[in-house]
């Protein structure tokens, strides 16, 4: 994940580092998707249209699959515990990453997206 490296060492907590290296790691292992750095936030693209991002704050992780994947999959977030708002969903450092979730909305985002030619919806 060469590509997020300057990214992250920008965090100087060890357990952070680490959650948000795992996440990306996971990210990149489960579906080959494209890593880049924009926008300065870790993101995944797929065919060239964006898919997911993720960027840490002093509290929690952001996640960014979109707002009508956001939409679909609100009552799953809520049940996970996260924080959404119109744009992300939050989960707390102290929280455990639901990667059954996360799977779900990328796969979701990947097939809805299939032959999309833009970067955003």
């Amino acid at each position: 994940m060469e590509v997020f490296s300057e990214y992250l060492d920008k965090l100087d907590d060890a357990f952070k580092y680490n959650r948000m290296k795992e996440l990306l790691s996971w990210t990149q292992n489960e579906f080959h998707l494209v890593p880049r750095l924009a926008w300065n936030q870790p993101m995944f693209t797929n065919k060239g249209t964006f898919i997911i991002a993720y960027s840490y704050s002093k509290n929690h992780i952001s996640v960014a699959p979109e707002a009508v994947t956001l939409e679909k999959f609100k009552d799953d977030i809520l049940k996970a515990n996260y924080k959404p708002t119109t744009q992300i969903f939050r989960i707390p450092w102290n929280e455990k990453i639901d990667f059954s979730l996360l799977k779900k909305i990328i796969e979701f985002n990947i097939i809805d997206k299939d032959g999309y030619d833009k970067f955003w919806r």
